[in-house]
C-alpha cells in the first residue's frame, strides 16, 4: 500500500460496500472529504451496489495519502468500518468521475466540463434521471444535468404563446402531453416584469431562476371545480433517447393581456427538429379539444372575482329561458326564432348552396323593455353555441373577443349598448371614432362561412351611424323590441307578481294603470305591492290603494327623472 503511494505515478482510491455503512455517511464524505459537488456525490453513492464500490481519482500519489489519511480520521469518528484502498493507474487523461485510464466524451455539468469514460458517461444520464427532485436548487443546474454530453451551444429552443383567456385549455392539454417528465419544478421569477425562456433558465448567477414549490391560480371556468392553471413550470423529458425540456410561463407585459407561453428545449439536428414539429400541432390540438368554454356564456375579465379565483374570462350561469317565457308580441318572437334560431339550423344547408352563413341583428327599443332578456333566451336555445357578451366599455377589448370567437365558433356576439360607440360620425370625437372603426372592421372582416351571429343591441336606434346600420352584411335584419301591450303587461304582472295574492280585478287595474311602461316598470310596481302588503298583514292581501300609491309614488311623488329612471310612461293619470 505504502509503495503504491510512495510511486511517481497516479492512484486511485477505492471505497468498498460493506453494506452497513449508511449511503448518507459515504455521500458526505465524498462532499467533505474528495470536493465533490452535491450531485456529484449522489451519482457517485448510486455506483455503491451496482459496482461493489467507489472510485475516486486518480490523483498524484502524495495527494492521495492525505486524502486517505482525511477520510479515515473521518471514518473513525464516526466509528464506521468502512474501508478505503489505493491503486496505482497507468495512461494519461483519465475519466473525471471513475479515473479511468481510457478517456471518452467530455461533457457539461453544472459551471464546468468534465470527461467521461463511456460508463460513466451512462451512468450520469441515468442519474440524471433518478435523482430526487429535491437534490436540485436551481433552475440551471437540472439543466445541464438533464442535457448531460451536449453543449448548450448545440440546444435549440422553439415556442408557442396562446392568449391568457386560453389558459385553462392550455393547462388541460399540457396536462395530458406530459404525463410522465423525468422530473418536473416550480420555478421562481425574480423579477415579475421578466418573462423567463430558457435563456435566463441557463444563467449561472446569484440571482438565477431557482426551483421553487409549483404555483397555481384557480380559474373558473363555469363548472363544480375550477382548473388548477401552473403559472411557471418546467418539465424535464425524455422520448425514446431524446432528452427534451418543456417551459411553461404565465408571461405578462405591461398594459397588455397576459399569455401562456410554451417552450421547447431540444438537442439540434432533424430528431429533435421532428420532435418539435410534432409536439406542437399535438399540443396545438389538444387545445382545441380540451373546450372549457365552449358553448358557454362569456364575457373578458381583467380582474380577480370576490372568491379570489383568477378569471381573465368569467363564465355566466344563467338558467335557461323557455320561449313562453320571452314577453314579447307573438309576430316579435317569431322574427327572433326565425332570424335566430331557424338561421343557425339552416347553416350548413345555406352553405351548400354558396350563401354567407354570418348575420348582424339589431335588437332596438326603450329602456326596460326586455332587450337583455332576450338575449338570455337566445344565448340558451343555441345548440353549441358560445356566446361572448361585450358591453361598450369593453369594445377596446373587441380584438380578444373575435380571436376567442373564432376559435369558439358557432359563436353569439353580443355588444349590448352600440349607440354608444356607433352614434352619427359628427358627434363622435376621436376615441370613439376608432372604436366604431374596429367594429365595422371585424364585422366586415369575417369569412363568409364564419359560424359567427352578432347581435347588437340599442336604445337610440335614431342615433346609430348610418355606415353600421345601412349596409347588408352589417346588420342584416333590425327587431324591435316594444313596449309590453296589454297581453304581455297582463303577463309580465302575473310573472311579478306570482308570490302575491292578486285577486283577477286587481290584476286588471294593474294591467289598466300601466298602459306605456317598461317591463322593468312593472316589476318595480310588483315589488312596491309587496311591501305595502308586508307592512299591512304580513303579505296576506293586495288591495287596489296599494297599486294607486306604488304609482303615486312611481310617476309623480319622484318627479319626471324618476318616471324616466322607472320606464314610466309620460300622461300616466294617478287613478
Amino acid at each position: 500500500m505504502h509503495d503504491v503511494f510512495a510511486s511517481d505515478g497516479a492512484v486511485r482510491l477505492f471505497i468498498h460496500d460493506n453494506d452497513t455503512t449508511p449511503l448518507q455517511f459515504v455521500r458526505d464524505l465524498l462532499h467533505s472529504v474528495f470536493g465533490k459537488s452535491e450531485q456529484e456525490a449522489i451519482v457517485l453513492t448510486g455506483q455503491v451496489e451496482r459496482h461493489g464500490g467507489i472510485i475516486c481519482g486518480p490523483y498524484p500519489g502524495p495527494v492521495a495519502r492525505a486524502l486517505l489519511k482525511s477520510a479515515q480520521d473521518v471514518i473513525e469518528a464516526a466509528d464506521e468500518m468502512l474501508l478505503i484502498t489505493g491503486e496505482a493507474v497507468d495512461g494519461h487523461d483519465p475519466c473525471d468521475l471513475c479515473g479511468a485510464p481510457k478517456t471518452g466524451t467530455t461533457v457539461f455539468l453544472a459551471r464546468k466540463s468534465a470527461c467521461l469514460c463511456t460508463d460513466c458517461m451512462l451512468i450520469v444520464r441515468q442519474a440524471s434521471a433518478d435523482l430526487p427532485d429535491d437534490a436540485f436548487n436551481k433552475a440551471f443546474v437540472a439543466l445541464d444535468w438533464h442535457f448531460t454530453g451536449i453543449p448548450r451551444s448545440q440546444l435549440v429552443t422553439r415556442s408557442r404563446q396562446f392568449p391568457g383567456h386560453m389558459r385553462a385549455d392550455v393547462q388541460v392539454a399540457i396536462d395530458k402531453l406530459f404525463t410522465a417528465p423525468l422530473h418536473f419544478f416550480g420555478i421562481h421569477e425574480a423579477y415579475r416584469y421578466e418573462t423567463i425562456g430558457f435563456a435566463s433558465l441557463m444563467k449561472d448567477s446569484r440571482d438565477a431562476p431557482v426551483v421553487a414549490p409549483p404555483e397555481y391560480h384557480d380559474v373558473d371556468i363555469g363548472e363544480g371545480m375550477p382548473i388548477k392553471c401552473l403559472v411557471n413550470g418546467l418539465w424535464l423529458c425524455r422520448s425514446g433517447e431524446l432528452r427534451y425540456a418543456v417551459l411553461l410561463v404565465f408571461h405578462r407585459e405591461y398594459d397588455r393581456e397576459p399569455a401562456v407561453r410554451i417552450e421547447l428545449a431540444v438537442p439540434a439536428g432533424t430528431d429533435g427538429d421532428a420532435f418539435v414539429q410534432r409536439t406542437f400541432a399535438e399540443l396545438e390540438a389538444a387545445v382545441d379539444a380540451a373546450r372549457s368554454y365552449r358553448g358557454k356564456i362569456l364575457s373578458l375579465e381583467s380582474g380577480s372575482s370576490y372568491r379570489g379565483r383568477s378569471r381573465g374570462v368569467t363564465v355566466h350561469r344563467l338558467p335557461p329561458v323557455a320561449r313562453d317565457a320571452v314577453i314579447l308580441p307573438e309576430r316579435t318572437v317569431q322574427l327572433l326564432d326565425r332570424n335566430v334560431l331557424g338561421f343557425v339550423a339552416s347553416r350548413e344547408l345555406l352553405r351548400k348552396l354558396g350563401q354567407s352563413t354570418r348575420k348582424g341583428i339589431l335588437l332596438y327599443g326603450p329602456p326596460g323593455t326586455g332587450k337583455t332578456h332576450t338575449i338570455r333566451y337566445l344565448a340558451t336555445n343555441l345548440p353549441g353555441h358560445t356566446t361572448l357578451i361585450i358591453t361598450a366599455e369593453q369594445v377596446g377589448m373587441l380584438g380578444a373577443y373575435m380571436n376567442l370567437a373564432r376559435l369558439l365558433q358557432p359563436a353569439m356576439v353580443v355588444i349590448e349598448d352600440v349607440d354608444l360607440i356607433a352614434r352619427d360620425r359628427d358627434d363622435m370625437g376621436p376615441c370613439e371614432e376608432s372604436l366604431l372603426n374596429k367594429l365595422l372592421n371585424e364585422m366586415d372582416g369575417l369569412k363568409e362561412d364564419a359560424d359567427i351571429l352578432f347581435v347588437l343591441t340599442t336604445n337610440r336606434p335614431e342615433e346609430l351611424e348610418a355606415a353600421l346600420a345601412g349596409r347588408p352584411g352589417r346588420i342584416d335584419q333590425a327587431i324591435e323590441v316594444p313596449l309590453p301591450d296589454e297581453i304581455g303587461r297582463s303577463k309580465l304582472v302575473r310573472l311579478y307578481g306570482k308570490g302575491l295574492p292578486l285577486a283577477p280585478d286587481v290584476i286588471d287595474e294593474a294591467v289598466r294603470r300601466t298602459t306605456g311602461v317598461s317591463a322593468a316598470f312593472i316589476k318595480e310596481l310588483m315589488r312596491r305591492l309587496a311591501q305595502a302588503s308586508i307592512a299591512r298583514d304580513g303579505g296576506l292581501t293586495v288591495s287596489s290603494p296599494d297599486i294607486d300609491d306604488a304609482i303615486s309614488d312611481m310617476l309623480f311623488a319622484g318627479g319626471r327623472l324618476n318616471a324616466k329612471l322607472l320606464g314610466g310612461a309620460q300622461g300616466m293619470s294617478a287613478g
